[in-house]
């Protein structure tokens, strides 16, 4: 298939998946799946069915029941479906147990994967090769259910649009760069948190910066920190990064759990 025909591949679905506001089903058919599941496995001219960001169906025949569940429905002949994230300790063998697999297609896992011709695709590292190497060549991208690449092109609200219209429920990749620090100024994560050994001392302050104290050894780090949700990242002024989350009123860091003191 060239580049051409790549480019104007099933615009009719994309414009029904972007327009998807009632939760109907997407049912991608008669591909080659590699599942990456080992009680699966891969199969051939079958069926991949995701509801919102999750995979719900895997197999031969689910288009049968397309009509009667008004799915959308995107033809995928001569075309491989591959997980869109590797699990590569699982592809060198290094997982004993079909439930550690973290990147497969299965009933119940999040709906990312990636779209490209056949003979691109012998396994799940050449699919991904070629969405890296020949991104125009990706027939499609999908991200917890919705498209990232669709026939070779970037699907993105915000700066790149489909068809002019900017894309619902999806946001600008974060920009490159270390962010301007905000202004915490009284939020309830600003303060002094400790551990129930009284050995780390974290102070976040309102201006986006900690100060740790361990064992009593005053400004052992010291850096910028983020807070994005429950998540908190750290920039130590000695270059490295590191992370935390707070769980309710604690906040776990490096094996500490601490509380505000």
């Amino acid at each position: 298939m060239s580049i051409t025909d790549t480019m104007s591949w099933n615009p009719e679905a994309l414009d029904e998946i972007l327009s998807n506001d009632e939760g109907r089903p997407v049912l991608f058919t008669n591909a080659r799946i590699l599942t990456m599941d080992p009680l699966i496995g891969t199969m051939t001219g079958a069926d991949l069915l995701f509801v919102g960001p999750l995979v719900v169906g895997v197999g031969p025949a689910i288009v049968t029941a397309a009509g009667d569940d008004n799915a959308i429905v995107v033809d995928c002949t001569g075309l491989t479906i591959a997980p869109a994230v590797v699990d590569a300790v699982a592809l060198a063998g290094g997982r004993g147990h079909r439930s550690e697999y973290v990147a497969t297609l299965t009933p119940g896992n999040t709906a990312d994967f990636l779209v490209v011709p056949d003979e691109l695709a012998t396994d799940v590292p050449s699919a991904v090769a070629t969405l890296m190497t020949r991104p125009e060549q990706a027939h499609a991208l999908v991200a917890a259910g919705r498209p990232v690449l669709w026939a070779g092109t970037e699907v993105r609200a915000g700066t790149a649009v489909w068809a002019g219209t900017a894309v619902p429920g999806r946001t600008a990749a974060p920009e490159a760069g270390i962010p301007a620090a905000a202004d915490l100024t009284g939020s309830p994560r600003v303060g002094v948190w400790i551990d129930k050994n009284d050995f780390l001392h974290q102070e976040l302050t309102a201006d986006g910066r900690y100060d740790e104290t361990r064992g009593g050894r005053r400004h052992a780090y010291q850096g910028r920190y983020w807070i994005d949700g429950d998540r908190i990242d750290y920039l130590d002024d000695l270059g490295f990064w590191a992370y935390g989350e707070f769980l309710g009123d604690e906040l776990h860091h490096a094996g500490y759990v601490m509380k505000l003191g």
